[in-house]
């Protein structure tokens, strides 16, 4: 389920609901102000940053609600006295859900979604089967891409995947800035999505998995191909080394998932993306 379907069905269950929003951040805080998170009676959607923070806001928003207010402002030093130790200041802006907001929630939320990175999984194995689980945890649009349905046919509930008899031509057609794990049965298979992928200079991340000896003979066989050596330098070959030498797929799998929102996030950064825009309407911040 998206996050903005999950939404919905907040709402749906949840009439109630208030939105509570971190209106401004001065200093360290959990999150980011623009944050929001949902309270009903007996639910929650989101959150602000969990601790104590968050537990005294869900107890305001509560109160508003059996007190059948609208809205209520909070300012909280994240302290000592509150029993945090983040050393900021926030403001929280608390406001009834109603139709409007709601609209502009799931607004905003679908708006979050499309902005995602892509992230191609080209493998449904061992790793690549738990790369996609860690993944679909995580803010990003995910594709498994493998020419075996029996491999795609392991993957866990809900993961997106595609069965392709030429899996290096989704590369090529793939939308701007995605983002390339590859980890096929086929060494072959391999050099040729990796030699399409480093032909994309827009791709924050294209990785491979194997060991040295495998990087040594593709840079081998890519520069006899007529790559260009500055490209190939951006290859992570072997993805979720780390220094750890630990080579069992579930331990890689986390690793490369780190590598991938690492590289993510540095493109985002470098662009000017993956800040959080302020809910617009009253002057708390709703």
């Amino acid at each position: 389920m998206t996050g903005s379907a999950a939404l919905e069905a907040f709402f749906a269950a949840n009439p109630d609901a208030i939105a509570c929003e971190l209106t401004s951040v001065r200093g360290s805080s959990p999150r980011e102000q623009g944050t929001f998170m949902l309270v009903g009676l007996g639910a929650i959607f989101g959150t602000i940053g969990g601790g104590a923070l968050e537990y005294m806001v869900i107890d305001h928003a509560r109160r508003l609600i059996a007190e059948g207010r609208a809205e209520e402002a909070m300012d909280v030093p994240l302290g000592p006295e509150i029993g945090q130790c983040c050393g900021g200041r926030v403001s929280v802006g608390l406001r009834h859900a109603d139709a409007a907001l709601r609209t502009q929630l799931l607004a905003r939320m679908v708006a979050d979604e499309a902005s995602e990175a892509h992230v191609y999984i080209f493998g449904a194995g061992h790793v690549g089967r738990v790369l996609a689980q860690i993944l679909s945890l995580l803010p990003v649009k995910l594709e498994v891409i493998d020419t075996r349905q029996e491999e795609l046919d392991l993957l866990a509930p809900g993961i997106a995947h595609r069965r392709v008899a030429m899996p290096e031509a989704v590369v090529r057609s793939a939308p701007q800035g995605s983002a390339f794990v590859i980890l096929t049965h086929d060494h072959a298979l391999d050099f040729l999505i990796a030699q399409e992928a480093l032909a994309r200079t827009d791709s924050p991340y294209v990785g491979m998995v194997g060991s040295k000896t495998k990087r040594a003979k593709f840079a081998s066989w890519y520069l006899e191909q007529g790559g260009d050596r500055a490209a190939l330098e951006r290859l992570i070959l072997p993805i979720g080394a780390q220094g750890l030498g630990d080579k069992r797929p579930s331990v890689i799998a986390a690793l490369a998932a780190a590598e991938v929102m690492v590289q993510i996030g540095g493109r985002e950064a470098s662009v000017g993306h993956g800040s959080i825009p302020s809910i617009k309407g009253t002057a708390s911040g709703f």
